[in-house]
């Protein structure tokens, strides 16, 4: 039956045939597919569950549990490590919430730690654990402890509750340096839940290991032996990751990765916006297709989440999406979600979200993780979040209740994206990635054994004066290092006067308080605060690392689709005053970056390229601003900026173009260059995909010699940093790194063959984002990309035609 042209169409179903009626729309779609339902599998429920809980249980609607959960529950039970692989909306709760609730049910003396990565998920969590312990009649005292926690009902926490709930920094800075002052808590630990553990990666991972080893060492001192519950994403090392973080070998760790949980329809779409420029290869705005998507998903009624990929964009989407839906759609029906927001904003779109308040929500990652946000239906990322599992985690965001649900992944410009566009499959049928940390990083292994020793003593016995052959050490270890490795390295401690050895045992003497200077998530403690000059009321807050690129002055910071003017930036007190202004421009920062490497751990070569890994010093500097028109996205002016440079120290590849070689293109040095730039785009590209990294670890730059720095003594002209030798650089873009810049220079020969096959294949003429980027006016960078590898002899020979 046709529908009447009057009537407005409403649900996914109307919008799913409109888009394919839509030939605009349908020649975009570069994969489609549908995701079958799958049935659940069930189990009952454990007979001997106290039997409030099980009253409880049932009356919530929980007669069975999925397979899943009867599976962690009964090894949480049996005294077990578990972790539960299962996907978004499986139920993961109940896995830990249960066998913790009776546990300390049965045992008065009981209690449990729930770590949770961000202060929002376990203010959260926190409603839907207290609500089943209040249905199960149960007296069980539970609250949030973090720093926007009362200094009244922090007492409550330390001296009242039995269930904590907090995150790793203030486990870390604000619990186990103080843990006398916690003894009831740690006295009877039987469970630490640790939920999303697949946000535990990198150096956040690292030095979540360490406070994991801490937390044991301090359990242990007051004689308690908790067992740990983990919850993840899906991951493709779930049992290992989880082993390493907790300190223990695989076998120590129950997994549950076969999800019983049903599984409702899905549509999973990949777009690749229209190309509006064909000599360039440039396509339309990502974030303006995404709106335009969303729009006809607002507009049918259809509760959505737009996920944007950063703070700006996320501003910006907000803005044209409630002027694209107009007054079909209040305003406060579509919000927007970010880092910044204050905690009681936050928590006012999250109770929006789940009582159907507002239709449309437009976030950043910071909604990825499984915070209740009600029933959604339609899922659009603008742009590849920089990871198959993240990917999925953010498509499992709609459907959660259980009905079918559209998900509509808009490729941007970039390359990786553009590859995904061309090879959708990638995506679709790939493993999730695996989740790496290194907690055997040295610098972090020192920075928490001086938390370690200051939180209490090391038993183990002393080196003694001066021996040329110290027996071995006998004692306790801290993670990662043997007895002998930390006996080593508290001397060390004790060589600066941080420790000192008396009776076998090693004492902390040190003046600070080494955790408030070490940062888990390595930015700055301190947020810069935004004031607002007409009401001087705090608007919002930024970290440091955000601060340089969106609170400079004359930035226009945006807040719920809303501009602010930056007036002054108080960077010594970390205070932004801004003024509300209604510009026809936002504004995106300029930065320079440059490398010096400190330390050359290996050098070799590649064809006739010279290839090098090691320490270096990436330098980034804000110099300057662009203003972006609002709509059309056409530069309207530049501006100066004048702050503080960001160093950070890490791990990087590199590789060098010989000046020989360069004399040999016979083609102007700017044009090698900009070639090199493209190669290394590609580089990165293949890089990504075949390390299975989120491409935002990876950083990039490119440098003549002249600004990159040598080690000190050592001749600026030689070797790689030579005055004219082009030089690409793939860094690992954490402080420290975590192994991809190695394991770029271990594969260095495989991937640059992989991407000299990436550009030699793209269709494109001269150079577009899906290859080496978008060419200069004479078309020519993936020419001069192709001939420089051949130079190199990294590339197959040009064919000639006969």
């Amino acid at each position: 039956m046709s529908i009447a042209p009057w009537s407005e169409p409403r649900g996914i179903d109307a919008v799913l045939a409109g888009w394919q009626e839509a030939g605009s729309v349908r020649r975009c779609f570069t994969a489609e597919r549908s995701v079958a339902p799958r049935p659940g599998r069930f189990e009952p429920l454990p007979a001997d569950l106290v039997p409030g809980l099980a009253r409880a249980l049932v009356e919530r609607g929980v007669q069975e549990l999925y397979s899943h959960q009867r599976e962690a529950i009964d090894a949480a039970r049996a005294g077990r490590n578990v972790v539960v692989a299962t996907p978004t909306a499986s139920g993961k709760s109940l896995c830990f919430n249960v066998p913790v609730i009776d546990a300390l049910a049965r045992d008065p003396e009981a209690t449990a730690l729930y770590l949770y990565p961000t202060k929002a998920l376990s203010r959260d969590q926190e409603h839907g654990l207290l609500e089943l312990t209040r249905a199960a009649g149960l007296a069980l005292a539970g609250a949030v402890f973090d720093g926007d926690t009362p200094g009244d009902a922090r007492r409550a926490a330390r001296e009242r509750s039995r269930m904590v709930l907090t995150n790793p920094d203030m486990l870390h800075a604000g619990i186990l340096p103080s843990h006398a002052r916690w003894a009831s808590l740690f006295q009877g630990l039987r469970y630490v839940v640790l939920d999303e553990l697949h946000t535990y990666r990198g150096v956040f991972g690292s030095h979540m290991a360490h406070v994991l080893g801490r937390l044991r060492r301090i359990a242990e001192f007051h004689g308690s032996h908790p067992v740990f519950l983990c919850a993840t994403a899906t991951i493709g090392n779930p049992r290992e990751h989880a082993a390493r973080l907790l300190g223990v070998t695989p076998e120590d760790v129950t997994l549950v990765d076969r999800s019983g949980a049903p599984a409702a329809g899905r549509e999973v779409y990949v777009y690749n916006p229209p190309v509006v420029n064909e000599e360039l290869g440039i396509r339309a705005s990502s974030l303006k297709q995404a709106v335009n998507l969303a729009g006809d998903l607002v507009l049918a009624r259809v509760p959505t989440i737009v996920f944007g990929p950063s703070r700006n964009s996320v501003e910006v989407m907000l803005k044209y999406l409630r002027a694209l839906v107009g007054d079909a759609v209040p305003p406060d029906a579509i919000m927007g979600y970010r880092g910044g927001y204050l905690p009681e904003t936050r928590r006012k779109v999250e109770a929006g979200l789940r009582n159907g308040e507002i239709l449309c929500v437009v976030a950043t990652n910071a909604l990825e993780l499984g915070i209740d946000i009600g029933d959604l239906d339609a899922v659009v990322c603008a742009g590849y979040p920089g990871s198959v599992a993240g990917t999925w985690q953010r498509f499992g965001r709609a459907g959660r209740r259980g009905g079918r649900s559209v998900a509509v992944l808009v490729c941007s410009s970039n390359p990786l994206d553009q590859y995904l566009a061309r090879e959708p499959f990638v995506l679709l049928d790939a493993p999730a990635e695996e989740a790496r940390i290194d907690p055997g990083n040295v610098e972090i292994v020192i920075q928490h054994l001086k938390c370690a020793a200051f939180e209490a003593p090391f038993t183990l016995s002393a080196a003694g004066p001066k021996a040329a052959h110290p027996a071995p050490a006998v004692g306790e270890h801290f993670l990662g290092l043997d007895t002998t490795g930390t006996r080593d390295a508290l001397e060390y401690l004790a060589g600066h006067g941080l420790v000192h050895a008396a009776a076998g045992r090693y004492f902390w003497s040190g003046e600070a308080f080494p955790a408030s200077n070490v940062s888990l998530r390595n930015v700055g403690w301190d947020n810069f605060v935004i004031v607002d000059l007409a009401t001087e009321r705090t608007l919002a807050e930024l970290d440091f690392r955000a601060a340089h690129t969106m609170l400079h002055e004359q930035a226009i910071y945006q807040h719920d689709a809303d501009q602010y003017q930056v007036e002054r930036l108080d960077f010594d007190n970390h205070k932004a005053f801004v003024r509300r202004v209604e510009p026809d421009y936002f504004t995106t920062a300029l930065t320079y970056r440059s490398v010096t490497v400190i330390e050359e751990r290996r050098l070799g070569t590649l064809g006739r390229a010279r290839t090098g890994f090691g320490d270096v010093k990436v330098i980034e500097k804000v110099t300057g601003y662009k203003k972006i028109k609002f709509f059309t996205h056409e530069n309207a002016g530049y501006g100066d900026v004048h702050l503080p440079e960001m160093q950070m120290h890490t791990t990087s590849f590199w590789l060098t173009l010989p000046e020989a070689v360069l004399d040999e293109l016979d083609t102007p040095r700017a044009l090698v260059v900009d070639a090199l730039r493209g190669i290394a785009i590609a580089l990165e590209t293949v890089a990504s995909v075949a390390l299975m990294c989120d491409p935002r670890d990876i950083g990039r730059t490119l440098g003549d010699g002249e600004d990159e720095g040598a080690p000190p003594g050592r001749d600026p002209t030689a070797r790689r940093t030579g005055g004219f030798d082009p030089t690409l650089f793939l860094f690992d873009a954490i402080p420290g790194g975590v192994g991809l810049a190695e394991r770029l220079d271990e594969r260095a020969s495989e991937l640059m063959g992989h991407a000299a096959d990436l550009i030699a294949s793209c269709h494109c003429t001269g150079g577009c984002p899906g290859c080496v980027g978008p060419s200069d006016a004479e078309g020519n960078r993936k020419v001069l990309a192709l001939r420089t590898l051949r130079a190199l002899g990294l590339a197959e020979p040009e064919r000639r035609s006969a």
